[in-house]
Order: C-alpha cells, then sequence, then structure tokens
C-alpha cells in the first residue's frame, strides 16, 4: 500500500462492526434491465464513487497509541471489480441460482484488511428478475444504511430525463400533530417516561447478556451462525395496498410492515413446528437515531456540523414477536397493534440513549472489543433483524443502465434469520437473509404472502374510520 497524507478516526461503532468479534457488511444489488457495460462501470468508480467519501480510498489501520485511523491509499479500481464466469445458455431460474450461490460466498468471503473496504461485482446473466446485476458489498463500518443510500442516490439518475436531478426521498409522518394541541400535552408524563426507560435498558441488558430467545424454526442458537452459507430470497408487495391498510388503521408505513412481517415469521414457525407459535421470539429493529425524515445530499452529510451526519447512527429496539392467543381465530390485526404500541413506547423512552451511555462507559474501560462482543451477544440472542431504508421514488438509471428494481441485505451477523426492505417505484421489496438448510426460504415467502393477504382482508373487513370534523 502507498498511504497518501491525511487521516481521519474511526468512529466507536466502525471499530464495532470491523472487530475480532464482528464484520458486518452489506450487499446490495441492482436489477439492471439492459446488458452491463464495464467500461462505464469502471469509469464511473475512478470518477464518481471514489469522489463521494475519503473512507472509500482509505484503510482501517491502528496507529501507535492502538486507536484505529481510516488512512487514505492510493487506490487500483481493478482490484475491487470482479465478473464472475458461468456457463452459457441457460434458464433464467438456473442463473437464478447462480446468482444466490455467488451472493451467498461474497457474503462469507472476508474483506482483506490491506485495501479499501468496498467491492463491485458485475454478474452478467439473465435472471427472472433483470437481465443482469451491479452487486456492491460495502463493509458496514464505512456506514450505515442511510448514509450508503445517500450515497447510492448520488450515483443515480432518472432514468426518463438523466439531466433533471433525483428527487431525494423522505419519509413523513402518516398523521401529523394537530397546531391546537398545547406544548404540555406534547411532552410526556415525568413517571412514565422514567418507568419506560429503565425498564427498557433493564430489558435490553438481560437480552443482549444473559436472556436469549428460545429455539425455534428462526433461531437455533448454535455458536458460529455468522459463518454459514445463507440464502438471499425477496419478495414484493404493493405499497399502495400497504398505504390503503395504514390509512384505514390511522397508523404508519412501517407499523404496518412490521405487522405483517411479525405475522408472517409466526405462521412460518408454526406450521413448521405448532409449539413454537407460543415461543419467546425477539425482534431488533433498527431505528436510525438521526433527527431528520429525509435524505441530504453526500456534501451535507460530511459537512462538519451536519445535522444528517454520514456514518453509523443506528440502535436496536428489543421488540418481542407477537403470539398467537388463539392460532384458530387470531385477528391478524392485533400483530400490528402490537408492533404500534411496542415501539411507540420504546421510541418515547430513553432506553437507547442509556444503552449507548453504557457502551460509551465499556468502551472507556474495557475497549472497542468488549463492546463488539456485548453487540454480538445482542445479535445472537435474539431470533430475527429488521432494517428498513427509503428507496428512490422514481425509476432510475445507474450508469446509464436503468433498474427494474433493487435490494439489500445485512451480511455476517450471528443470526439465522435477516430482513431487510426498500420501496422502489411504488413496490416494496422485503429481503430475507436465511441460513442454507436451516430455514426453507419458499416455505418463508409463502406465509410472509398469507400474512400481507390476511392482514389486507382484515383490513377491508374493517368499518370506515369516524372522522373529527
Amino acid at each position: 500500500m502507498e498511504f497518501m497524507e491525511g487521516s481521519e478516526p474511526v468512529s466507536p461503532t466502525g471499530q464495532y462492526l470491523n472487530s475480532s468479534v464482528l464484520c458486518v457488511s452489506i450487499i446490495t444489488v441492482l436489477e439492471s434491465e439492459v446488458p452491463i457495460n464495464d467500461v462505464h462501470i469502471i469509469s464511473f468508480l475512478k470518477d464518481v464513487f471514489l469522489t463521494i467519501n475519503p473512507r472509500f480510498s482509505s484503510v482501517m489501520v491502528t496507529d501507535g497509541k492502538g486507536d484505529k485511523q481510516w488512512k487514505r491509499v492510493e487506490v487500483k479500481v481493478e482490484d475491487h471489480f470482479n465478473v464472475p464466469i458461468f456457463p452459457v445458455g441457460l434458464s433464467p431460474t438456473s442463473y437464478d441460482e447462480y446468482l444466490d450461490n455467488y451472493l451467498s460466498k461474497i457474503a462469507m468471503d472476508p474483506f482483506p484488511q490491506s485495501k479499501p473496504l468496498w467491492e463491485l461485482h458485475v454478474f452478467k446473466y439473465p435472471t427472472s428478475n433483470a437481465t443482469s446485476n451491479i452487486i456492491f458489498k460495502l463493509h458496514h463500518s464505512l456506514g450505515d444504511g442511510y448514509s450508503l443510500m445517500g450515497a447510492l442516490l448520488s450515483c443515480l439518475r432518472r432514468a426518463d430525463n438523466p439531466s433533471v436531478p433525483l428527487t431525494l426521498p423522505s419519509r413523513r409522518n402518516s398523521e401529523p400533530e394537530s397546531d391546537n394541541r398545547s406544548a404540555w400535552t406534547r411532552v410526556p408524563p415525568i413517571f412514565p417516561l422514567i418507568f419506560n426507560s429503565l425498564s427498557d435498558f433493564g430489558w435490553s441488558m438481560l437480552k443482549s447478556t444473559l436472556v436469549e430467545d428460545d429455539q425455534t424454526p428462526i433461531r437455533s442458537g448454535d455458536e458460529g451462525v455468522e459463518y454459514r452459507p445463507i440464502t438471499i430470497s425477496t419478495m414484493t408487495f404493493s405499497l399502495d395496498r400497504i398505504k390503503h391498510m395504514k390509512e384505514k388503521l390511522g397508523l404508519t408505513t412501517n407499523d404496518v410492515i412490521t405487522g405483517i412481517i411479525f405475522l408472517g415469521t409466526r405462521l412460518c414457525m408454526q406450521e413448521i413446528s405448532h409449539g413454537s407459535s407460543k415461543a419467546n421470539s425477539t425482534a431488533l429493529v433498527l431505528l436510525n437515531t438521526r433527527m431528520i425524515r429525509a435524505y441530504k445530499s453526500v456534501k451535507e452529510m460530511v459537512e462538519p456540523d451536519s445535522e444528517s451526519p454520514w456514518g453509523n447512527r443506528f440502535a436496536f429496539l428489543h421488540v418481542s414477536i407477537p403470539k398467537f392467543k388463539d392460532p384458530k381465530s387470531s385477528d391478524p390485526l392485533e400483530f400490528v397493534w402490537e408492533a404500534h404500541k411496542i415501539i411507540k413506547r420504546k421510541r418515547s423512552s430513553l432506553g437507547v440513549y442509556l444503552t449507548s451511555r453504557l457502551l460509551e462507559i465499556v468502551k472507556e474501560l474495557r475497549g472497542p472489543e468488549a463492546v463488539a462482543r456485548y453487540i454480538h451477544g445482542t445479535l445472537r440472542n435474539s431470533s430475527m433483524t429488521v432494517s428498513n431504508v427509503i428507496g428512490p421514488v422514481q425509476k432510475v438509471a445507474f450508469v446509464n443502465h436503468p433498474l427494474k428494481g433493487l435490494y439489500y441485505m445485512t451480511v455476517g451477523v450471528p443470526q439465522n434469520l435477516t430482513l431487510t426492505i426498500v420501496n422502489y417505484m411504488g413496490e416494496l421489496r422485503v429481503t430475507a437473509g436465511i441460513e442454507k438448510g436451516f430455514l426453507d426460504p419458499e416455505k418463508f415467502k409463502s406465509c410472509m404472502k398469507n400474512a400481507f393477504e390476511m392482514m389486507l382482508k382484515a383490513v377491508d373487513e374493517l368499518p370506515p374510520r369516524k372522522t373529527s370534523i
């Protein structure tokens, strides 16, 4: 390596995610409608990608004091560019299997620490969903979903008119607070706040150290799950139908999505093992801790005092997956209401802040490796992780390649099941990362689609909501 001048301290979270205990990456798949042009992609990497953020041209090194730094290096993009070769002339379903195995392979391959922590792969064979696929693998220490999606959005152009800037998507509250409410009513009562905060903080500590979820069809409890092959499968839902459910229930889009995921997961568990419908299972729902609800440009993100800073700004919410009270007559809407109630309460407590302070203390006393072990325990003791990012609203093109769809997956986590969600052009793409041979992906997808239909039917049977005059 040839080092260049300048270095930047690695954030604490960046150190935790690239340690001897954890090595977490994000794989993003862009489904192209046209064949990939290698020359254009390599030019993009040199002229655009490397200029987005210095971390894409940096390696993580340890200085003389034992602190980790991002150190700039000369980058040869060809060392990060991969084009796998497979037999030609096969059917799209055959290439689906080749793509799945290839994604599993790169998910397990560790990053060389002597090079910047990113790769780009081009899968040039037609699958059921695309003519070809562009695959980014980026280490999670480079940034979280918000940062990396923001970087991707800066590289995309409108497919209908590349000269027109892409509209940066945002998430809006489903029901804004009325201006007539007094300031006092907006402040949560102090005693419930204290109780909920201490309760959430204590439960989070127990779940990260002593209390494990039950062994179920979605959680084996084995050590070393993060080193095993995975299957990455996707399913698509209509965003308009989800918004219809949201408006009929008076909740948020995330409430509805989470409720569908919880119901589908329980249906799958019960179908495989009837007793698991009563098992104690916890989902870690990722929370973006930035105080904004819309993407900013990359230039704004990297400013010193940015309100939406680049990096890893997220926290885990421990959310118990609701159980079937009566499997034969259980109301599917219970899963939406329960998810809404738990997440709303946890969002309004200080449990996340107290946990963050605890990790800072552990880092100061015992170092970042001890915190990484704590986070590893948090992941391992739960049953699954659910993360959600906002995708492009308009049809977009990546380096003149119109995209039919996109999805992503977090890999390297000690869980048998990981779920991610992204929207694109009015569709919601839910992606499941499942340990191969542990849980049947087709069965899981079938149960998830069944949950969606059950939820939609239950919502349509509700009487119209009463609106205040």
